[in-house]
């Protein structure tokens, strides 16, 4: 049986689009059908076994899209397996050592029961949106920090885990 997956993400220049995306991506790889959708367009999680819910951190807070999605969705949402990502840090201490998810994100995951939050690197080049972007890059401390490889060797464990529910059942 295989399981259906919607990966949904709130971004405001793009950065964690791509990381949803790689997500997806890893999760077909193992037979999971995944979907991929900004946070803000979702409408209804009922078709989905497992929802991965990710968002851009600015200034300490995670993004307000995801924020909403959490609460808007919070009663399906504990019928489901859910995960949560961050995307963010303009270097590479994502990598380095766990990073705890910021208030937005803890509420999110103790709320929804989630099985795990992880945080990436993020990505803010040349074209940002917003003057604090625009500042960040022109200091010189934009960049792409996503780490793909990391990425998609969490989301092979999320689709291993559900596919081996789904085999179980």
């Amino acid at each position: 049986m295989a399981r259906r997956a919607l990966v949904a993400y709130g971004t405001k220049n793009g950065s964690t689009q791509g990381i949803a995306e790689a997500v997806a991506d890893a999760l077909r790889t193992y037979g999971v059908e995944a979907e991929v959708y900004p946070a803000s367009e979702v409408s209804d999680v009922s078709p989905y076994d497992v929802v991965v819910l990710g968002g851009a951190l600015y200034a300490g807070r995670w993004h307000a899209d995801a924020v909403r999605f959490a609460r808007r969705h919070r009663a399906a949402l504990l019928d489901r397996a859910v995960w949560l990502f961050s995307s963010g840090p303009l270097d590479a201490s994502a990598d380095k050592r766990d990073i705890p998810p910021v208030r937005g994100a803890r509420r999110a995951a103790m709320r929804l029961d989630a099985r795990q939050h992880v945080t990436f690197g993020g990505r803010l080049e040349a074209g940002a949106r917003g003057r604090m972007a625009r500042m960040i890059v022109e200091s010189g401390r934009g960049g792409d920090f996503r780490d793909f490889d990391r990425i998609s060797s969490w989301a092979t464990g999320i689709a291993q885990e559900s596919v081996a529910e789904a085999q179980v059942r």
